[in-house]
């Protein structure tokens, strides 16, 4: 049975990685020369791949991304630019947001009143001081991202839209906002494949928004965090990150996924770091058999209560799946959850590092985004 079982999922493992889309290659590192302005300087990144930042003279930026995408940051469009590049203004407000990774690094930098609207509801942001915002008014809703009410943004006077890759789905969404007047900006931090990568992306809002140096002090504290713990030993622990969908199916994360490598970094293994890799999608969908066979033994279970709901004891845990009984971690006590925003607020990168040392040598320090049930 057990022999069987193994196939099934490493047949299941095949056909993700066919079937999973290849990781981006690097931004260009052709710099766009454009006339009457200074030879271009390329900005060095630290641990991002998918975005380079091109300085010239009179302070206007060039942000190039993966896709081929090209935005110059500048007062007003200088003439004979290529079609291909997109203009947006320097210090933009009224920024209609539609890629929900985004608003931790406008949070981060105290810059929250440049967006002006959302295409997430109050009730769905889990970063405290958008929610805030949009109770007071502060930020509206304005549709969601694959049907925008037009008519508000261009009466309310929208300035930009920051998308997320799900808007390459709708692709008539991007040809009628930029028709609308209103430039499209695409957010790739969610293709990063190290952790910091995804926190490097503050530095491309930061430019947006006018303050460079504060991108790089912000980076610089969750780097930090890294930092310390860039030399520590492994705990000799494991652990399994997951959570059960609706239909009872579970999900959890691959070799190549960034869980996995803070996991790693940590102290720590993830139990399935033998599935995919660098290449592969993050996450993977396993019958609760296939799981439970190589999860049942982990030292330490990490449930994602970011997709599935929060969860605050072990009779709710195994409730979703009465085989988590027999796992070592629900039986020995182990259990810990992440909180809602872990998603959302890639700018507690560091932090949530920290507190995955936390658990896995067990410091006695407070977490702040994980928390402990029983």
């Amino acid at each position: 049975m057990i022999k069987k079982l193994t196939a099934i999922l490493l047949t299941a493992v095949i056909i993700a990685n066919l079937c999973g889309c290849g990781q981006a290659p690097a931004a260009s590192d052709t710099p766009y020369i454009i006339a009457g302005h200074s030879e271009p300087v390329k900005r060095e990144n630290a641990y991002a791949e998918c975005f380079t930042i091109y300085e010239y003279d009179n302070g206007d930026a060039m942000i190039t991304t993966t896709d081929g995408g090209a935005y110059l940051i500048t007062d007003g469009a200088p003439a004979g630019l290529a079609s291909n590049v997109t203009v947006i203004p320097r210090s933009p407000d009224l920024i209609y947001l539609a890629a929900s990774a985004v608003m931790c690094f406008y949070d981060a930098m105290d810059r929250l009143s440049d967006i002006r609207f959302s295409a997430i509801d109050a009730d769905d942001w889990y970063i405290e001081n958008a929610r805030a915002a949009m109770e007071r008014g502060d930020i509206i809703y304005a549709g969601k991202y694959r049907e925008p009410d037009y008519e508000l943004l261009l009466s309310r006077g929208c300035r930009l839209s920051i998308q997320s890759t799900m808007s390459e789905h709708v692709p008539k969404v991007r040809e009628k906002l930029e028709e609308l007047g209103i430039p499209v900006f695409i957010d790739r931090s969610s293709y990063e494949t190290h952790p910091l990568g995804r926190c490097e992306w503050i530095k491309v809002y930061a430019e947006m928004a006018g303050c460079p140096e504060l991108g790089e002090e912000l980076f610089g504290q969750q780097k930090k965090h890294f930092d310390e713990l860039e030399k520590v030993q492994s705990s000799g622990l494991t652990a399994v990150f997951f959570y059960i969908t609706s239909s009872g199916r579970i999900v959890t994360r691959k070799a190549g996924d960034y869980i996995t490598k803070m996991i790693e970094m940590a102290g720590g293994r993830n139990v399935f770091d033998f599935i995919g890799d660098d290449n592969a999608l993050s996450a993977v969908t396993l019958e609760p058999e296939q799981f439970c066979l190589h999860a049942k033994d982990a030292d330490i279970i990490i449930y994602n209560c970011n997709i599935s709901g929060e969860i605050h004891s072990i009779d709710e845990l195994t409730a979703k799946n009465e085989l988590l009984k027999e796992f070592r971690a629900v039986k020995n006590g182990n259990v810990w959850c992440t909180g809602r925003s872990v998603y959302q607020d890639i700018m507690k990168t560091g932090d949530i590092l920290t507190d995955l040392h936390t658990v896995f040598f067990d410091t006695g320090e407070k977490t702040t985004h994980l928390y402990k049930i029983n």
